[in-house]
């Protein structure tokens, strides 16, 4: 009889572990943040001691594992509806270095030291801080790599050409929402952004999917459709 119900409770936790990551799983294994990687373990948690508790039956596995996996669809469904959330839900990349400058404040604020910096910058297959011209510290924990201009594969010494400054993209607009911050550190203005939207066809912000300002190239929209 135990076995039976072990079984049951197997088949039943796995369908159900099977529904939740087809839906949100992608996000849970590719784009791991510490509130997906916290809600993985809760998730495994919760069908392990259900499993190998006697008194709890096939109902209660069944209960549990569906709340909380209604609780992350919630959660990535208000995060794909409203961007502020989004940002307290996933945070932000930090700039751990800018314009080849390490930037300590931070490097302190994200608790890394310079050690665990270079290793993360050799994992990236840069093997000295003079090569980067700038690097994300991503939310998942990854880094992201801009180096500079006569260290990247295709050198422009090899061209005989006169080296460029590297400029970072800067994201404008995301779900039709103007991002201020960004935009004041692009050195640009509201006034500025809707006469280069208007000079490309468009009239308002929400039609905006994302911009994303590079200098040197200006402006690059695009709307929903």
């Amino acid at each position: 009889m135990k076995l039976i119900h072990l079984t049951l409770e197997l088949v039943t936790g796995f369908v159900f572990l099977f529904l939740i990551v087809k839906v949100i799983g992608k996000k849970l294994i590719n784009q791991m943040t510490p509130f997906t990687f916290i809600s993985a373990l809760v998730l495994g948690e919760l069908l392990g001691n259900a499993l190998y508790d006697d008194q709890i039956s096939v109902f209660y596995v069944i209960y549990s594992m569906g709340i909380w996996g209604l609780l992350l669809f919630l959660v990535e469904y208000i995060g794909q509806k409203f961007l502020r959330f989004r940002g307290i839900a996933e945070g932000k990349p930090s700039a751990l270095i800018k314009n080849g400058i390490i930037d300590w404040e931070e490097l302190k604020k994200n608790r890394i030291t310079l050690n665990q910096l270079q290793s993360l910058l050799r994992q990236n297959e840069t093997f000295s801080i003079r090569e980067v011209a700038f690097c994300y510290l991503e939310v998942n924990g990854s880094i992201s790599v801009i180096k500079k201009a006569k260290y990247q594969k295709t050198i422009r010494e090899d061209f005989r050409m006169p080296p460029q400054p590297v400029h970072v993209p800067v994201t404008l607009i995301r779900d039709g929402e103007v991002l201020l911050d960004e935009l004041r550190d692009a050195g640009k203005d509201e006034i500025w952004l809707q006469r280069e939207l208007r000079a490309q066809g468009i009239s308002n912000y929400k039609d905006v999917l994302i911009a994303e300002w590079l200098e040197g190239d200006g402006l690059f929209a695009q709307t929903y459709e």
